[in-house]
């Protein structure tokens, strides 16, 4: 089958979470044609997996500007600027209506096993860049088919591949023995079968970001229930405990995220969570009776505990782009003129400098990560982030390099972002007193993080 000419081809979207869609519903604004292809069934599949947590961004930060505009003509109404969403109310009152808008333009059960050049895997240099570009997509029937597109943007975000609990980057000894007693999640403690499982046992969190914060927070009100007795938290830090270890408190402007940081502080304080710094974890040993033991790199070993806690953030999946030539910091996995920007080691979430398709550009031409995938591991990334690098890389795709270069975003400062938030808590969640970011993540908004949330807060 002979490849069509590129300029008659859409632009492939992976993903139909929160920047997917997003980059969609630019593309439609200008005019560009675009492909979404998207391996769950409906919109928002890694945001609904993190649906009982809630984002610690408003709604007013969560939704795009140019999906607005395609949802206005659909009597689709705004929700409350101000309140809070959950994951699944963000993936039901505004992802989901989105996909519906966008229409048969968004596939499901679609997931991308491979992109490449036509004709060209990633040695060839001859006439290369005027190939388009072919996708590899196995359908949830079992059938296999290949696209082909102008250009690709990878918008799949990173909650499929979280970290593990090993401390040198690799999953500790005996881990995957003991998956039955491990979780990569924040879990929904307001699911009843998920409840029996922590409440009255001995709980290890392992991470040091807003999920790790979710966890401890939630545990510690388990802790705290009147039918519960014998709840425990043990909190796994690889660092110590510093002033930045619980975020910007009362001086973050996203007020939802500093608080999400204090509850963690009262777990510890209050007695509900032992902190253990200085921790690495290399194996975990299952004892007879079941309980799992933690070793530690130095030497130490941990009492015993029921179930661990694993959230130590997300790392992106880059297998299916192995034919594609993209320039990649080696520490952070981004792309090589971002990853400065971003390193967790120097900056929070408003201290990133707004980006567009100058730093998100490989030497590929025509090929993007955006999203939570863009950021590779570094744990930073809001929503609002995402909707600005799309509305950038969707403007040079259509020619406009002007408006491709030019920043329309201002982000809030202080914090650590790229995690989840608290349950929902009506009277918190009116009063930006309780929330999370979306991951995936996710962001896991997402943050997408959700957890470190698929997607951003």
């Amino acid at each position: 089958m002979n490849a069509p000419a590129t300029t008659e081809l859409p632009v492939i979207v992976i993903g139909a979470g929160p920047v997917g869609l997003a980059a969609a519903a630019h593309l439609v604004g200008q005019g560009v044609e675009p492909l979404v292809l998207e391996t769950g069934r409906r919109a928002g599949a890694a945001v609904r997996e993190w649906s009982h947590v809630r984002l610690f961004s408003a709604w007013g930060e969560v939704v795009d500007p140019a999906a607005e505009k395609l949802l206005t003509p659909t009597g689709w109404t705004h929700p409350d600027p101000s309140a809070y969403p959950s994951g699944g109310d963000w993936a039901e009152l505004y992802l989901q209506p989105l996909a519906d808008a966008i229409g048969e333009r968004v596939r499901y059960g679609a997931r991308v096993t491979g992109v490449s050049r036509a004709g060209r895997d990633r040695i060839v240099d001859a006439d290369r860049e005027r190939q388009p570009f072919v996708v590899h997509v196995a359908h949830a029937d079992g059938r296999e088919e290949r696209l082909f597109a102008r250009a690709v943007i990878d918008a799949s975000g990173t909650w499929a591949t979280p970290g593990p609990a090993g401390g040198s980057g690799l999953p500790a000894l005996g881990e995957k023995a003991a998956a039955d007693r491990i979780t990569y999640r924040v879990p929904d403690l307001q699911d009843p079968a998920v409840r029996a499982r922590y409440a009255g046992r001995r709980t290890a969190v392992i991470g040091s970001g807003a999920s790790a914060f979710t966890a401890l927070a939630h545990l510690a009100d388990l802790a705290k229930s009147d039918d519960v007795a014998g709840t425990e938290a043990v909190w796994i830090l690889r660092r110590g405990i510093s002033g930045s270890t619980f975020g910007g408190g009362q001086a973050d402007r996203l007020p939802a995220r500093g608080a999400l940081g204090l509850a963690a502080k009262a777990a510890v304080d209050d007695g509900h969570a032992d902190a253990v710094t200085g921790f690495r974890t290399e194996a975990i040993e299952r004892e007879a009776d079941g309980r799992l033991v933690l070793a530690g790199e130095d030497g130490r070993r941990l009492e015993p505990v029921d179930e661990v806690i694993v959230l130590t953030g997300f790392r992106p999946d880059l297998s299916f782009l192995s034919e594609i030539r993209l320039g990649l910091d080696e520490r952070l996995q981004a792309p090589t003129a971002l990853a400065p920007l971003i390193d967790p080691n120097v900056h929070s979430c408003g201290t990133v400098y707004p980006h567009g398709v100058k730093e998100l550009s490989h030497p590929e031409q025509g090929v993007y990560l955006a999203g939570m995938k863009s950021y590779g591991r570094a744990p930073t990334f809001l929503a609002m982030t995402g909707y600005e690098q799309v509305r950038s890389i969707t403007a040079a795709l259509a020619g406009d390099h002007e408006a491709a270069e030019r920043v329309e975003l201002t982000l809030p400062e202080t914090g650590v972002c790229g995690g989840a938030g608290l349950f929902d808590e009506p009277e918190a969640a009116q009063s930006g007193e309780g929330g999370g970011c979306c991951a995936a993540p996710a962001t896991l908004q997402i943050g997408i993080g959700a957890p470190t949330a698929s997607g951003g807060c």
